[in-house]
């Protein structure tokens, strides 16, 4: 069941997101009532206490493609019964006003803060698991980039122009790097902030970027975070700890570093000009990044901007 009023390519600013959430009413009989923007930046998300249900719109093309595998994956982690969001039971995604839609079960809070040892543990269960039975995409990480910087907004064209220079050098740098862990199914974007945490046990959501890839690839964002982001405690050391390998200290670390935090510069590409209020954070990220200063410190981007 699809809905659309906006033309297509239209921006997606909050008037449009509230049409949205009315037509997921409509289509899914859920309750929108008091709904509460969680998150908005290569996602827009919602939560709806009164339903029980976190709804995930899709806010760009690059992330529209991934909607389908996204399902797949949660479907798969459901069977191998590794702690993760689950999908709600009905037919999806939904198409509502031309974005494609996905319903999640709420997953009640009141557990203690989730650390980087739960993820270890988590990353330790996905990585054992037997891979789906349709596969998952070759890791492909600057094909997810330049993705992104085909659909700017409002982002200079110098700046688009150096960013697209930095894909071509690091995907060379790329092809000269030697795994020590094998490769396999992998989360792809296992941070903290992909960590929930339930009343029961922590789990895991936003499966945007699983995909068949370097294992090495899923313990940087945490060892990025530590060099970047001034987040209490130590949770790459607890994770590294738990998982057994200490990707900082593996020789490919730079350019997996590098490409990292490629991707939290050029996340909000897409969707800069529709929230204003993360440009000065955006730009802090990129002018460092691109200075070359790896001391620097970045602010995570407003929870609910």
């Amino acid at each position: 069941m699809t809905s659309r009023t906006s033309p297509p390519g239209a921006r997606i600013t909050d008037e449009r997101l509230q049409a949205v959430l009315a037509g997921v009413r409509t289509m899914a009989g859920v309750d929108v009532t008091d709904a509460q923007l969680i998150k908005f930046t290569n996602n827009a998300v919602f939560a709806l206490p009164a339903a029980g249900v976190v709804v995930r719109i899709a806010a760009s093309a690059t992330m529209a493609d991934r909607v389908d595998k996204v399902i797949r994956v949660a479907r798969w982690l459901e069977q191998g019964d590794v702690p993760a969001v689950r999908l709600l039971d009905l037919d999806q995604p939904l198409i509502v006003d031309g974005l494609r839609v996905t319903l999640w079960d709420e997953i009640p809070a009141g557990g203690p803060a989730p650390t980087g040892g739960d993820l270890a543990a988590i990353l330790r269960q996905w990585h054992q698991l037997v891979p789906p039975e349709d596969g998952l995409p070759a890791w492909a990480p600057m094909a997810e980039i330049r993705s992104r910087l085909t659909e700017p907004d409002e982002v200079g064209a110098s700046d688009l122009a150096y960013l697209r220079d930095e894909c071509d050098r690091i995907e060379e740098q790329l092809g000269s790097l030697s795994y020590e862990l094998p490769v396999g199914p992998i989360h792809g974007d296992a941070f903290m902030g992909n960590l929930i945490d339930g009343a029961t046990r922590p789990v895991i959501c936003d499966f945007d970027s699983s995909c068949d890839g370097p294992r090495e690839w899923d313990l940087v964002p945490l060892a990025v975070g530590k060099l970047r982001f001034d987040y209490p405690g130590d949770d790459y050391g607890a994770l590294a700890r738990a998982y057994g390998f200490d990707v900082i200290s593996w020789p490919g670390f730079p350019i997996l570093r590098r490409l990292r935090e490629l991707k939290l510069v050029t996340s909000l590409v897409p969707v800069l000009g529709s929230r204003a209020v993360l440009r000065p954070q955006w730009q802090r990220r990129l002018d460092t990044y691109r200075s070359g200063d790896q001391k620097a410190r970045w602010s995570t981007y407003v929870r609910a901007a």
